[in-house]
């Protein structure tokens, strides 16, 4: 297992991140999105082990634009004045264009690597990026064959710009996991049921479904409700969703 620190020249700036590959050739590229705290020690480890089931995995800081790791350099407590403040810098930036600019950075970093294959590659967002993860495959459906995300906020939103529409953008042929928390403010139950809808009318091969029992960040080691059990079923669907379309 290898882990190369990497700086990716973008046009609004320098994306700075992680690569891990398990070696014995090329490997399957996919794009790990971290959730709103950005890169620690907690989603490297997460990175590292899908590494080692025989991906290349592109870890990148998502929030370079605002600053480099740790993005949270202080105790969170959601509803304080000070994470607000600085959870609204991290996501200013970060507009669909802005996202989807990226997004070709990130796939056209994994397709020029000689140990990376040529063919399909993935993409897993967390939180935040859950979303992001979406708007990844839709701006480059050549690629992008594999979306997954978990406890995912805003995925559907009654507004012109929302997640849900870039369905019909993905590559015909791609798979989704979509694992929802419960009792989650971001996608709270109406809006599991109204993307659930666009879901089954784009047709593609989706799975979707509330992990019961996990609340909003239960797949991250490191967050006060990770729940391990169903952690580790997300793990095993992530696992078998990329192994499914990506080899």
């Amino acid at each position: 297992m290898t882990e190369t620190a990497i700086q990716l020249q973008a046009g609004d700036g320098t994306i700075d991140g992680f690569f891990y590959h398990p070696g014995g050739g090329r490997r399957p590229g996919v794009i790990f999105l971290t959730d709103i705290g950005g890169i620690r020690e907690s989603n490297r480890g997460m990175a590292r082990r899908l590494a080692a089931e025989g991906y290349a995995v592109l870890l990148p800081n998502v929030f370079y634009r605002t600053g480099r790791p740790p993005v949270m350099d202080f105790p969170v407590k959601m509803g304080d004045e000070k994470t607000v403040k600085r959870l609204a810098e991290l996501r200013e930036p970060l507009t669909p264009e802005a996202m989807a600019r990226d997004a070709s950075t990130y796939v056209d970093y994994l397709a020029t690597r000689d140990d990376v294959a040529a063919g399909p590659m993935g993409v897993v967002g967390f939180c935040f990026t859950g979303a992001m993860a979406l708007r990844t495959a839709a701006a480059r459906p050549d690629r992008v064959a594999a979306v997954a995300s978990f406890h995912g906020g805003g995925l559907y939103k009654d507004e012109p710009a929302s997640p849900h529409r870039l369905l019909p953008k993905l590559m015909k042929g791609a798979r989704l996991h979509v694992g929802h928390a419960v009792e989650d403010r971001g996608m709270p139950a109406e809006a599991i049921e109204q993307f659930d809808r666009a879901l089954a009318a784009w047709g593609g091969a989706y799975d979707s479904e509330v992990y019961d029992g996990a609340r909003h960040g239960w797949t991250v080691p490191d967050s006060p409700v990770y729940n391990e059990p169903q952690a580790e079923r997300a793990y095993a669907k992530l696992k078998g969703l990329f192994d499914a379309a990506l080899r």
